[in-house]
């Protein structure tokens, strides 16, 4: 189940909100909000008045527990700019863009996986074809060092 919220016409630029939506993105809701609470940008608190919003409309609309719910997708987007004008030299204006951004928070709930279907990690069989090789190098090369030693020491028996 998935619960979304809207934020629209936020008078922060839409990069500058990106900024801290890429630190959460994917995130815990718990996680989420303490990297919040930590991060020193003005966006910081808005998204996570939003974050709050979502969590509260999920337990009331849809009866979903915080402990499992995360941040599947969060997307910034420009709305509308307001546009302003500053006196330059010798009579001319310029125009400055004061932009503004829609963010769309969504939260899912985490699926737990089945001890069945549960799979641990295990190297790829590529990576542990390269490990075998590499060991079976460093064997004939410690084989190699070990019969030049033994030819000019003058031995003649035989090394394993």
């Amino acid at each position: 189940m998935s619960v979304s919220v809207k934020l629209k016409h936020l008078r922060i630029s839409p990069r500058k909100v990106r900024l801290v939506a890429d630190l959460i993105r994917g995130k815990d809701v718990s996680q989420a909000k303490s990297v919040l609470d930590f991060t020193v940008k003005k966006s910081s608190l808005h998204l996570k008045k939003l974050l709050n919003s979502a969590i509260a409309a999920a337990k009331n609309d849809f009866s979903l527990d915080e402990k499992d719910l995360y941040i599947s997708k969060i997307t910034v987007d420009e709305g509308p700019r307001l546009k302003r004008w500053r006196a330059r030299a010798r009579g001319r204006a310029a125009e400055i863009l004061k932009r503004t951004s829609h963010i769309t928070l969504v939260l899912d709930k985490k699926e737990k996986a089945d001890k069945k279907t549960k799979k641990h990690k295990k190297m790829e069989p590529s990576h542990r074809q390269e490990i075998r090789q590499k060991e079976k190098l460093k064997e004939k090369a410690e084989q190699k060092s070990s019969k030049l030693v033994a030819r000019k020491t003058g031995k003649k028996d035989k090394i394993s």
